[in-house]
Order: C-alpha cells, then sequence, then structure tokens
C-alpha cells in the first residue's frame, strides 16, 4: 500500500462529501473544537474501508491510521479524518498484535469525546484482550486511571467478551465496584451499558443479583441501563 496516496485520497474524499450546515449540527451536539465536515457515518466508512477491504499488512494499516489521526487544519485535529482512522484499524483489528495496545492507548489518551473511544474501546482494545487474554491486566491498570476516557476504556472493552458469548464475569464485577462511585456521567453510562450487554446474553439473573446487592450505591443512570431488558418483576429496585 502506497500509505500517503490512500490517506490523501481518503481526505480528498471526505472533503468532497461536505456540508457545512451537517458539520455545524455535529460540532455543536459533540461540543466539539475539531475541524468537522459534515459527512455521515455511514458514507465515511465507505470511504475509509476501501483502503483496507482488499486485507492489508498490519504495518500498513497501523501508519494508515497514523496518518489520518495526525491530519490537522488550521491546527486543530480534523473530525473526519480521526473517525476513518478509527474505521481502519476496525476493519483490520484481526491483524493487530498484542503490542499494538500502546498505539491504540496513544489514540484514546488524545482523545476528548466517546465518539472516538468506544469503537476503539470495544473492537480494537477489546478485540485484542479477547484474542490475547493476559492483556486483560493492562485494564486492570486503566481501571483506576486518572483519565476519563481511559477509565472507560477499561469497562467498554470488556463489551467484546460479553458479545463473543465469553463474558469475563470477574473484572466486570470488580470494574464495577472500582467504578460504581464515579460521578462522571461517562463512566456510569459505559457500566450500565456493560450490565445491559450482558443480560441480554443469556445472563440476566447474575445482572439482577449484582445490581441488587448496590441498590443503595449505583447510580440512576448505570441502574436504567442495567435493568433495560431484565424481566420487569426483575428491573423493580428491592
Amino acid at each position: 500500500m502506497d500509505v500517503a496516496h490512500e490517506a490523501a485520497r481518503i481526505e480528498k474524499e471526505l472533503r468532497a462529501q461536505a456540508d457545512p450546515a451537517r458539520a455545524e449540527n455535529e460540532k455543536r451536539y459533540l461540543k466539539s473544537d475539531f475541524v468537522h465536515l459534515g459527512v455521515p457515518m455511514g458514507t465515511l466508512r465507505k470511504i475509509a474501508v476501501s483502503a483496507v477491504r482488499g486485507g492489508s499488512r498490519r504495518e500498513d494499516v497501523l501508519a494508515l491510521a497514523e496518518a489520518l489521526w495526525t491530519v490537522t487544519e488550521s491546527g486543530r485535529p480534523v473530525h473526519e479524518t480521526r473517525m476513518a482512522a478509527i474505521e481502519v484499524l476496525v476493519r483490520r483489528a484481526a491483524v493487530l498484535e498484542p503490542g499494538d495496545l500502546h498505539f491504540a492507548e496513544r489514540l484514546i489518551r488524545e482523545s476528548a469525546s466517546w465518539v472516538y473511544v468506544d469503537h476503539l474501546a470495544e473492537k480494537v482494545v477489546g478485540g485484542l484482550v479477547v484474542r490475547v487474554p493476559d492483556l486483560a491486566d493492562v485494564l486492570d491498570r486503566w481501571v483506576g486511571d486518572p483519565y476519563l476516557w481511559i477509565r472507560r476504556t477499561a469497562m467498554l472493552a470488556l463489551l467484546a467478551g460479553v458479545r463473543a458469548g465469553d463474558p469475563d464475569l470477574g473484572r466486570i464485577s470488580a470494574y464495577g465496584d472500582e467504578l460504581i462511585g464515579e460521578r462522571e456521567f461517562f463512566i456510569r453510562k459505559a457500566l450500565g451499558w456493560v450490565l445491559r450487554e450482558l443480560s441480554k446474553k443469556g445472563h440476566a439473573d447474575w445482572v439482577r443479583d449484582w445490581v441488587a446487592a448496590r441498590t443503595g450505591t449505583i447510580s440512576g443512570v448505570t441502574l436504567r441501563e442495567a435493568v433495560r431488558h431484565l424481566p420487569p418483576g426483575d428491573a423493580q429496585p428491592r
């Protein structure tokens, strides 16, 4: 792959799809200081993954993601090229190696919104942890990290195992207890999402019991998400 050529092509095609009105609305919704072009997500994904659809070497995938992530305009990151970088990594997550967790961590630490973090957390970080379970030790450190988005990543990375039918119930419980007192909305929501998905995957009783044991501590945001798919009687706080 000619990485420079592909990065330039993707940026050019994204700019050709720019919609200033959409960009302004999106920027306001995300409370973003980045440059926004206003490209719909479906179109953005199609443009980005076309570079790696036929299969690409790990080195090219990482280099292309780096090139797209670091695009700036007037000194500010460009939202759509950052999203394109994430789509490239997600599409070719299977070729990533354990050491690439450091690259994903760097992107997360350079993120300023859930819109960048969530796919990286589940599809990239979580995907690596599912394939290389020993990497979960890194999540054990991340769950206590000072940076909000790293803590959210630690929790959301566990979704990959949940969706694969092999949830790490020990870590879900431990991280839940670690984060249950958080004041940050995005942490409370992440915990609720993991519990919600767990209940959908045949662990409704586990979720019910876990929540019931913490009704005096769990936040309303977390509780509402956690019980969303529980049977009506089980969804009532006790």
